[in-house]
């Protein structure tokens, strides 16, 4: 089994607290609790799967979305090919500006593939709360495949 996604699939369920607070784990690893925290999961998953990323704005990976998507620009790690474990960015209204990220499982169709993304919801996917194994859009994705 692919170790990030494994990783990744160990936090399912898990939920800030108290509710509405953007209070976990990850930001208090990531050294930046209380935040929108979906950057500083996806960089935790990365670390304790002994694949670190590197200094994107944070000593220990990424807390932004547009910094990252940015640095992995810059890289040359963007593709149109993911393989379990790459990192994915959404950008919901198509504005150029990416506004939550995750981990690409694995493809469903042409048009969805699963994803497992920290401070997500039903209701708000973006800053949510919990760890959740979503199905996404490929229409709204952009995907690193991170170089370790």
């Amino acid at each position: 089994m692919n170790v990030i996604i494994g990783t990744a699939e160990k936090q399912i369920g898990v939920v800030e607290a108290p509710k509405d607070s953007n209070k976990t784990k990850f930001g208090k690893w990531f050294g930046l609790d209380g935040v929108a925290w979906c950057g500083m999961f996806v960089s935790w998953v990365y670390a304790m799967a002994g694949k670190q990323l590197p200094n994107i704005g944070f000593k220990k990976g990424f807390a932004g979305c547009q910094t990252a998507v940015a640095h992995f620009k810059k890289e040359g790690w963007i593709t149109t090919k993911p393989v379990p474990g790459d990192i994915v960015f959404f950008d919901w209204n198509s504005d150029g500006r990416y506004d939550h990220t995750g981990i690409f499982v694995k493809g469903i169709d042409k048009k969805t593939f699963e994803s497992i993304e920290g401070n997500t919801s039903l209701t708000n996917q973006s800053n949510g709360g919990q760890v959740m194994r979503r199905v996404r859009n490929y229409s709204t994705a952009l995907f690193v495949h991170p170089e370790l």
